[in-house]
């Protein structure tokens, strides 16, 4: 018997920014298809987009863009078809403009996110992928929010997500995430590099069924501390936590200094590189492949990835935005739901 189509939800984040658009720029074709690395045939995808209704509507007659909307069904499946959106309808807490935030909103773009958690718990949906959303504004509403990965991890009772994002030919983990670097020091701990590691290694198994995964770490300082010369965090904290990694049977390699880290030849021996803050690991990632580039939280009980970017405020209702790393997020859940169903 065929196996179903993988459902998928879809965020469509803060409504003025470019996220509605993408969702629509994405139904106006093809979406990509698993080609049978884990299933053994292809797997289409029917992609449910959590968003108003209306929303989406004008912006599609703002840009022109003939999409039919239908409604969704959870107990019909019916896969994607271009120039079709299916549309789980959520109510926007006022009207909404390209470019111009309003903080009315912030609930609403929360919804979307708990009506694709409860969704994704029960099983209803394979996985989640978010579009972008703007932190401050949630932030100004009265909302604590630093971010999808902590809001997801909250509301799955999840105690360590791990954020990672993935493009082709490279993965990078992430040891602290929105840190500022003054802290980031104090934030690392030989039981927090090993919590993580634990999750990567387990992750990269179950979602890119790879069986015995090989992990850089990269040290803290310039050089790797330069044997304690440049800073003893590396002496004191990362080798003693890749020692129990390694005990533990992860195949862990480090500290490696992160300026040759991400060298091709050295990123060829490794399946992912754990680098220690923010701004150590993404930018070389999003340099490599910043329109092919995915956001996968680790560590979650449910299925999560989502775009690289923000919500590009200044190109909302333009129609200019690149939908590439939806795209590829799109991608990579149904190529792990593939997998692992």
């Amino acid at each position: 018997m065929p196996a179903q189509p993988a459902r998928i939800a879809l965020t469509s984040g803060e409504p003025a920014g470019i996220g509605p658009e993408l969702c629509l720029a994405i139904a106006r074709a093809p979406l990509p298809r698993n080609r049978g690395r884990a299933a053994g045939h292809d797997l289409p995808c029917e992609l449910v987009c959590l968003a108003d209704r209306d929303l989406l509507a004008q912006r599609a007659q703002l840009l022109g863009w003939p999409i039919t909307l239908r409604d969704y069904d959870p107990n019909a499946r019916r896969t994607h078809e271009a120039g079709t959106l299916t549309v789980l309808h959520q109510p926007l807490g006022a009207p909404s403009q390209p470019g111009k935030l309003d903080k009315r909103n912030s609930r609403y773009v929360l919804g979307l996110l708990d009506r694709a958690i409860s969704g994704a718990v029960s099983g209803e949906f394979s996985g989640i992928v978010t579009a972008p959303v703007h932190k401050s504004v949630i932030n100004d509403a009265g909302v604590a929010f630093t971010g999808h990965t902590e809001y997801l991890a909250e509301h799955t009772g999840c105690a360590l997500p791990v954020m990672l994002l993935a493009a082709p030919g490279m993965r990078v983990a992430l040891a602290t995430t929105h840190l500022p670097l003054k802290d980031v020091s104090a934030a690392i701990t030989i039981e927090s590099l090993l919590a993580i590691t634990t999750i990567l290694d387990a992750d990269l198994r179950k979602w890119w069924g790879i069986q015995s995964p090989r992990i850089a770490v990269c040290g803290l300082n310039p050089h790797a501390g330069e044997g304690g010369y440049l800073g003893d965090e590396e002496i004191k904290v990362i080798t003693p936590a890749i020692e129990k990694m390694r005990a533990r049977g992860i195949q862990a390699t480090g500290p490696l200094p992160a300026d040759t880290a991400f060298v091709p030849q050295m990123l060829a021996g490794y399946d992912a590189v754990l680098a220690m803050y923010h701004d150590q690991g993404l930018p070389v990632i999003k340099h490599a492949g910043f329109d092919q580039t995915v956001n996968i939280t680790l560590g979650l009980p449910i299925l999560r990835t989502s775009v690289d970017h923000g919500t590009a405020l200044d190109l909302a209702g333009t129609g200019r935005a690149d939908p590439g790393s939806l795209a590829a997020a799109i991608e990579l859940a149904i190529e792990i739901s593939a997998r692992t169903r």
